[in-house]
């Protein structure tokens, strides 16, 4: 098996190989030597990206050390369905600025291919690239503004196709499988890693967060419209433009029942943080079929540690519970950074609350954050990791019945 070649770009964004130079990865703090057994070929769709004020790490011989030069870290950003398995390797330089918001996977040259550190979760065409940002996108778009006039959230969903290029408000016009209602600008956590706000010294959010309250007719008339006649369909609450859906329970759970009364095709589900169980509770007694909750720990210190929130980790055991009672299908949107999940207190902690909720399918989800602002603010660990793909291994093998994935797989003939 040859060498796993480091990789580094200069300063006008360039990637070149390092001949000599063996690529190293990144799990939590420590570096690792990458080998081609935990790689696989660059996936299509993945982008490849420099990491400024990051000083690119290779190691030869018998260190590891940072390239002389001004030499910069390469990544990859992985599309979905796709898990890394180790961060990229570098050294921050002082006073670099945080690093956007995205997943950061090592990469590396083998062969004269591109290789990732990651492994694939999940197969799933209807979130290829190629299917988004048509360019009939514009034409379909004044469609669905012709038969839903004056609806806010048409225009809102419109602004999100077109500026921050949203698949599942793209959805909303082509007219097929899961497409996004938002309805909250308010949350009840402050996530490290929120999507639509983030405090001005930080990096800033890839998305604007809806900056008005939907009617349960407005969330209802766009519920109607896509429910009734696309394939697979399914509408969620919950997006990433918007902050805590079950804070606006009330008109979910008013525009599920019109909804429902109106058509009974498709899914209606919830992305959440479940923190809120009365909120959870009415949208599930008004006919929820789905929820998936968005979680990085199941151990109370980390968990809020990145939530920040006003609530209880024992609040969304308490949703789960609920939900669950009422023949909802539960998911958990696990935010995963290897050397965090992956420890072994993590790792025992989620055993514990994977046992106790019995929720049906854990959706892996690659952490989009700075690697260094993350561990900063996590309670630190002296335990060395497991990795990444031992820790969902030893998942399968003790709940057997649990699916791991990246895409929740609906049954929609119950549902026509």
């Amino acid at each position: 098996m040859g060498l796993v070649t480091a990789l580094y770009a200069d300063s006008s964004g360039n990637i070149f190989d390092a001949p000599g130079y063996q690529a190293v990865g990144r799990s939590g703090c420590a570096t690792v030597r990458l080998s081609a057994d935990e790689m696989i070929p660059l996936p299509k769709g993945a982008e490849l990206m420099f990491l400024p004020g990051r000083t690119a790490l290779a190691a030869r011989e018998n260190k590891i050390e940072p390239l002389a030069g001004p030499l910069l870290a390469v990544a990859a950003m992985l599309p979905v369905g796709y898990t890394r398995t180790y961060l990229p390797a570098f050294h921050r330089q002082e006073g670099a600025p945080p690093l956007p918001l995205f997943g950061y996977t090592a990469v590396a040259l083998y062969k004269d291919e591109m290789y990732v550190a990651a492994m694939q979760s999940a197969a799933n065409d209807k979130w290829d690239p190629a299917r988004y940002n048509t360019a009939d996108l514009p034409r379909r778009i004044a469609r669905v503004k012709k038969d839903l006039p004056n609806n806010r959230l048409v225009e809102h969903l419109a602004h999100c196709s077109l500026k921050w290029h949203c698949c599942t408000a793209q959805n909303l016009f082509y007219r097929r499988w899961e497409a996004g209602i938002p309805v909250s600008p308010v949350c009840n956590a402050n996530c490290l890693g929120c999507i639509s706000l983030q405090p001005a010294e930080c990096c800033p959010a890839p998305q604007s967060r809806i900056a008005f309250h939907p009617t349960a007719e407005e969330v209802a008339e766009v519920g109607v419209y896509h429910l009734s006649g696309a394939p697979d369909a399914i509408i969620s609450f919950g997006q990433g433009c918007e902050g805590e859906p079950a804070l606006a329970a009330g008109t979910i759970a008013a525009a599920v029942r019109r909804i429902r009364a109106r058509t009974g095709r498709g899914i209606i589900n919830i992305n959440t943080n479940a923190g809120y169980t009365d909120g959870i509770a009415q949208i599930v007694d008004a006919g929820l079929n789905s929820m998936r909750v968005s979680i990085i720990s199941a151990r109370p210190d980390a968990y809020q540690a990145y939530y920040r929130a006003g609530y209880r980790l024992d609040d969304v055991k308490a949703s789960i519970r609920y939900a669950k009672a009422k023949g909802v299908y539960v998911s958990l949107n696990m935010l995963l950074f290897p050397g965090f999940n992956d420890r072994p207190e993590e790792a025992a902690a989620w055993f514990d609350f994977l046992a106790e909720t019995g929720v049906d399918m854990v959706q892996l989800r690659n952490l989009n954050l700075d690697p260094d602002l993350f561990l900063t603010a996590m309670p630190p660990s002296s335990a060395e990791p497991i990795g990444v793909r031992p820790f969902l291994a030893e998942l399968a093998h003790r709940f057997p019945r649990l699916r791991l994935g990246s895409f929740t797989e609906y049954n929609f003939a119950k549902h026509k």
